[in-house]
């Protein structure tokens, strides 16, 4: 069990884990050379690094908010085998680990549709039919993004699959925004496009403390550095842009915020030192 508990004002938030999974190196660090970014995640045999399937169970004083889904466990076998995913005991176990169950979601955030953000979506029931998982929940999802994870280009067409999100339309349960969206009190969804065309952030807020969930923008600690910007972005320039922008109001506000990929740090700090980004970690695993 790999759960984190943080307070912000009235609200307490859960980092919650799905499990790891591994991608190449290389590509999660895009022009960064190899003899920097080894320093920090040291690759295996593969050039792979190991990376977390990181969640967010916010408690409001309205709702129960989750934000991401992880990988989920209905992942084609020829695929988990692929990324080496790890899931014990995965992010409903750890909703229950917590005295909760699925029902009791209100409301599932999904930064993007890439299926290791989403893959928790949905199951499949006793008949072999895609259902929500958290059936009481409005998922809220970019209308720009559910239209492009639709018909995705050639090179992004491996990143999404229909059943992490098509069933969420058949049931009723997806709800989608467009832009800034209030959700619930004191959570917002915010665009940051970048990774995708349509990836937003959640803007958590309580007694004048925030806490925001960068999603892919910036997927683990390292990528704070403005350079390093993963190869699976397909508007590098637009996530540097983003970045930059959110880390100004984080540092001057003292935001918290959360990484979705990073494997040993779920929460911490964007600090300024010498003009370069940097972050400053709240726990470590």
């Amino acid at each position: 069990m790999t759960i984190q508990k943080i307070s912000l004002g009235e609200f307490t938030i859960y980092g919650l884990r799905d499990g790891y999974f591994y991608l190449d190196g290389g590509a999660m660090f895009g022009v960064v050379p190899k003899v920097l970014w080894e320093k920090i995640y040291t690759p295996d045999e593969q050039n792979r690094i190991q990376m977390g399937l990181n969640s967010l169970l916010v408690h409001t004083k309205q709702a129960l908010v989750l934000i991401e889904t992880g990988i989920g466990p209905c992942l084609d076998r020829k695929i988990s085998h692929f990324y080496s995913v790890e899931r014990n005991p995965g992010l409903i176990g750890e909703i229950k680990n917590l005295g909760h169950e699925p029902e009791d979601i209100d409301f599932v955030i999904n930064t993007h549709l890439h299926f290791d953000h989403c893959g928790g979506n949905t199951r499949q029931n006793s008949e072999g039919k895609w259902v929500p998982t958290f059936p009481n929940a409005r998922y809220i999802i970019q209308k720009g993004e559910w239209e492009y994870a639709l018909a995705p280009c050639f090179r992004d067409k491996p990143s999404y699959m229909q059943n992490n999100f098509l069933p969420l339309e058949a049931h009723g349960c997806a709800q989608l925004v467009e832009g800034n969206s209030q959700i619930t009190e004191g959570v917002q969804v915010l665009s940051a496009s970048g990774h995708t065309a349509h990836h937003q952030c959640v803007k958590i807020s309580s007694n004048d403390r925030v806490l925001f969930f960068l999603g892919d923008m910036v997927p683990m600690s390292a990528h704070v550095s403005l350079s390093y910007i993963m190869s699976y972005d397909l508007y590098p320039l637009q996530t540097i842009s983003n970045k930059k922008k959110y880390f100004e109001q984080a540092i001057a506000e003292h935001w918290i915020v959360a990484f979705v990929h990073d494997a040993k740090l779920f929460f911490g700090k964007i600090v300024m030192k010498k003009q370069k980004y940097f972050t400053e970690p709240l726990f470590t695993l």
